[in-house]
C-alpha cells in the first residue's frame, strides 16, 4: 500500500517548505537521496527477475485459462508496472522533479495502476485459497477459460478506473510532481489505507480459516507443516510490510488539513514530530515496496509444481548454452585443421 505523495515528494512528504526556518528538514532530505536509490535499485533488479521469470514459465509450461495461472500471471504484470515507477523516483529523490508534467501525470498513471491491480490481485487470489480449501469442489476453484479472461479484464478496468485520479489530478509545481490540491492528496492517502485494511480483513480472516481446516485434517504431518509455515510467514511478511507503513501515512495526513496559529515551541515540537514521521515512512517504505519481489518467491515458487518448472528451464537453458559451446569448439576444431581463421 503506497500513497501519492510518498513518492511524489521527496523527504516531507505533506509540505513542500524543505527548508522552511522553523523546520529545517536537510537531514532528512540527504537521508532518503542516499538509501533510496540504493534500495529502490535493489528491488528494481530483483523484481525483473523474478517476475519476468514467472513470466517465462506460465507461457512456457502452464494452462493460462486456468483462473489460478491467470491471476499469478497479472500479478507478475502488476508487479512489473509497480516496478516501472521505482527508478522514476529515486531519480526524483536525488534531483528533485525535472522530467516534466506529462511523464509526471503518466508515471504516476502506471504506477498506481500496477499498486491498485497487484493489491486486488493478492486479496483475490487470497479468497480463491479459502475458495480452494473450505469449498474445493467449487466451480468457482476449477474456473477456466473465458471466466479468467473476464476476471482479468474488470481487476485492470477497476485498477485503471481508481489510478486515474493519478494521471488527471498531478501536476509539476517547480519541481515537484504533486496532486493539484490537499483534497486529492488526502483521497489518495485514504484510499490506500481503505484497500490496507480490506486487504488486512480478508487475509486474516481467510487465513485463519484455512488455518483451523488444516489442523482438522488428517494429512500427512509434514504437508501439513510446510503449508501452516507458508501461511504464517506470508501473514508476517504482509503485515511487517504494510501496517507501519500504512500507519506513519494516515498519521501524516493530519498536517494536509487547516492548523490552527501556535506558539513557537509548539511548532517546533510538530517540526520534531514531523522529522520523525519522515524517516519512519523512508523505513516502513522500504519494507512495503519489497512486495513486488517478495510475490514471486511467496505466491509462485513456494509450489512444487513451478519449482519442477523452474528445474526444467534452468536445465534447457543449460543444455542451450552445452550445445552453443559444443558448436564452437567444433567450429575452432575445423578452421585449424583447415588452416582457416575462423572466430565463431
Amino acid at each position: 500500500m503506497a500513497t501519492t505523495e510518498d513518492y511524489m515528494n521527496s523527504t516531507d512528504e505533506y509540505n513542500y517548505d524543505y527548508e522552511d526556518e522553523m523546520c529545517n528538514k536537510t537531514s532528512v532530505m540527504q537521508f532518503g537521496a542516499i538509501f533510496t536509490p540504493v534500495f529502490f535499485s535493489f528491488v528494481v533488479i530483483f523484481s525483473l527477475f523474478g517476475n519476468i521469470l514467472v513470466i517465462v514459465i506460465l507461457a512456457k509450461y502452464e494452462n493460462l485459462r486456468c483462473i489460478t495461472n491467470a491471476f499469478i500471471l497479472n500479478l507478475a504484470v502488476s508487479d512489473l508496472f509497480f516496478t516501472a515507477g521505482l527508478p522514476f523516483w529515486a531519480y526524483y529523490h536525488m534531483y528533485g522533479w525535472t522530467l516534466g508534467e506529462v511523464a509526471c501525470k503518466t508515471i504516476n498513471f502506471v504506477f498506481y495502476t500496477g499498486f491498485y491491480s497487484s493489491g486486488i490481485l493478492l486479496i483475490l487470489m487470497t479468497a480463491h485459497r479459502y475458495m480452494a480449501v473450505m469449498r474445493p469442489l467449487s466451480d468457482i476453484v476449477s474456473a477456466t477459460g473465458l471466466s479468467s479472461v473476464v476476471a482479468s479484464v474488470i481487476i485492470w478496468a477497476f485498477s485503471i478506473l481508481v489510478a486515474s485520479p493519478a494521471f488527471v489530478f498531478t501536476v509539476q509545481e517547480e519541481n515537484h510532481c504533486t496532486y493539484k490540491s490537499s483534497f486529492w492528496t488526502l483521497w489518495g492517502i485514504y484510499q490506500q489505507n481503505v484497500l490496507f485494511v480490506v486487504s488486512s480483513v480478508v487475509f486474516t480472516f481467510c487465513y485463519s480459516q484455512i488455518i483451523c481446516r488444516l489442523l482438522l485434517r488428517s494429512s500427512t504431518q509434514k504437508r501439513k507443516s510446510r503449508t501452516l509455515k507458508l501461511i504464517f510467514t506470508l501473514m508476517v511478511v504482509f503485515f511487517v510490510g504494510w501496517a507501519p507503513y500504512n500507519i506513519v501515512m494516515f498519521l501524516q495526513s493530519f498536517s494536509y488539513f487547516p492548523q490552527e496559529a501556535a506558539s513557537g515551541e509548539t511548532l517546533k515540537a510538530a517540526c520534531d514530530s514531523s522529522k520523525l514521521l519522515d524517516y519512519a515512512l523512508y523505513i516502513s517504505r522500504f519494507f512495503a515496496f519489497s512486495h513486488c519481489c517478495l510475490n514471486p518467491v511467496f505466491y509462485v515458487f513456494v509450489g512444487v509444481k513451478y519449482k519442477n518448472h523452474l528445474k526444467k528451464l534452468l536445465k534447457s537453458w543449460g543444455r542451450n548454452n552445452n550445445s552453443i559451446g559444443n558448436r564452437h569448439s567444433r567450429l575452432t576444431i575445423i578452421s585449424l585443421t583447415s588452416g582457416e581463421d575462423v572466430s565463431t
